[in-house]
């Protein structure tokens, strides 16, 4: 019986250390997708507070969209979201697997 029920936290630790809770994720009308703002989205679904599909679904976002926020998170941390400097993050990847 266990199993079928869904066990959330109440609230995740956010990017900035602070606590995440269902309220205080950005709105689901958000149009202007800040660094900020997707790494508060990736800590919900890290932490168990969203599943990947209730985000997307929540934010109108694809699966991909928010899987590439995820490694950036993963790869550089919040600085990797920032728009202006996601090719130089990735071509900083790319030439760490290189060697």
């Amino acid at each position: 019986m266990l199993e079928n029920q869904k066990i959330r936290p109440a609230s995740v630790i956010g990017p900035l250390g602070e606590p995440l809770t269902l309220e205080s994720l950005p709105p689901p009308e958000t149009q202007r997708w800040v660094a900020r703002r997707k790494a508060e989205v990736v800590a919900a679904v890290q932490g168990g507070l969203l599943t990947f599909d209730e985000a997307c679904e929540l934010y109108s976002i694809t699966l991909e969209e928010l899987a590439s926020w995820e490694r950036a998170v993963d790869r550089s941390g919040m600085q990797g979201l920032r728009v202006t400097r996601i090719q130089h993050y990735r071509d900083l990847y790319e030439r760490q697997l290189k060697y």
